[in-house]
């Protein structure tokens, strides 16, 4: 059984991002044959899968497998930065090229240059960077903020995003160009739910790993513990599979995990999808009564911070309505990505 890890993964306990990756599954088989066979190419490569699938842990095997292995690896999160700053975070600045410049910096494709550039969630980055990205892709120079002097950059970039780009192109979320220039080399990851080999493996793994964290005594999975992580559904992937099983060893007697141990979310929808032939008008007014039914079910439970549960469980589920992607999570709710980022790492959703 071939196993990936991510090199910082103690440092990661609270990320949604998975730590470690199995091959014991067929599926999980074929995609790290696929992997070795893309890796030594210099094409860029696109890795799609959903979070907590191990998008990162593939990049960096990927630069691992390449002639660019002892190069640097640099990961950044295209998500992460404010628009006014990416152009800033991705091509570098001059000084006095905007306030608060006070000195030259090099940007995350000259730190990279000679090894390779892992762009996570490129579905976030903005239509104004897309073009500037795809210039970058098409010259192999970089110009910095402020500067007129192009730098020639040697830059094999790895993209990722747990967003469908195709649906993105055809939204016009997403530019045609770079979506053709990016998939090249793509790389589907399955969620876990689809390769249910790897799922006992990688959980004995996180009782091994989370035994040693916590200085406790080997611990093993009963039996029925195991039947119910198989029946599970695992929306979160294996960032979920990790906290059940840490979360389980905590609680659990005798270093023997009991089903009961195991906190599982079940995500389904608590409302029925209305009939094909009710007319639209039937269903909005449907659906503003029952919003209106809901809240003052609310209001008479007289709940403490009212509001903030309120705003807290229409941002989470726009955010997973949205397949996690905080760009169209900010267009759904009319506000910009920084506030809807801001909101969820207040609610713990990053």
């Amino acid at each position: 059984m071939s196993l990936i890890t991510h090199p910082q993964a103690r440092e990661l306990t609270k990320s949604v991002r998975a730590t470690v990756l199995v091959f014991k599954d067929p599926r999980s088989q074929e995609l790290l044959n696929r992997i070795e066979r893309l890796a030594p190419s210099e094409a860029n490569a696109l890795i799609m899968g959903e979070t907590g699938t191990g998008k990162e842990l593939v990049a960096r095997h990927v630069h691992h497998l390449s002639r660019r292995h002892q190069a640097p690896f640099v990961a950044v999160n295209c998500g992460a930065f404010p628009e006014s700053l990416v152009e800033s975070e991705l091509f570098g600045h001059e000084k006095g090229s905007f306030t608060g410049a006070t000195s030259n910096k090099v940007g995350w494709f000259e730190a990279a240059n000679g090894g390779t550039l892992f762009l996570d969630e490129i579905g976030d980055l903005p239509l104004s960077m897309q073009v500037k990205l795809l210039r970058v892709l098409q010259e192999r120079e970089v110009v910095r903020l402020g500067s007129r002097t192009p730098i020639p950059i040697d830059v094999r970039v790895v993209a990722a995003t747990n967003v469908n780009l195709a649906d993105a192109v055809v939204a016009g979320n997403f530019r045609e160009d770079l979506f053709y220039r990016l998939h090249v080399a793509t790389i589907r990851l399955p969620p876990l739910r689809e390769r249910p080999g790897d799922i006992l493996p990688l959980a004995e793994f996180f009782v091994n790993e989370h035994c040693q964290r916590l200085g406790y005594q080997r611990a093993s999975l009963s039996a029925e513990a195991e039947r119910k992580l198989l029946m599970h559904n695992w929306p979160g992937n294996i960032r979920e599979l990790e906290n059940a099983i840490h979360h389980a060893l905590l609680v659990c007697r005798h270093q023997l995990v009991q089903p009961s141990d195991l906190q599982l979310a079940e995500m389904r929808s608590s409302s029925a999808s209305p009939r094909l032939d009710t007319p639209v008008q039937a269903i909005g007014a449907a659906q503003e009564v029952s919003l209106e039914a809901a809240l003052n079910a609310l209001y008479e439970r007289n709940l403490p911070d009212l509001y903030e549960h309120i705003e807290e469980v229409l941002f989470r589920t726009a955010y997973r309505f949205c397949h996690g992607n905080q760009l169209q999570t900010g267009r759904l709710l009319g506000i910009s990505r920084n506030i809807v980022r801001a909101r969820l790492e207040k609610i713990g959703e990053l």
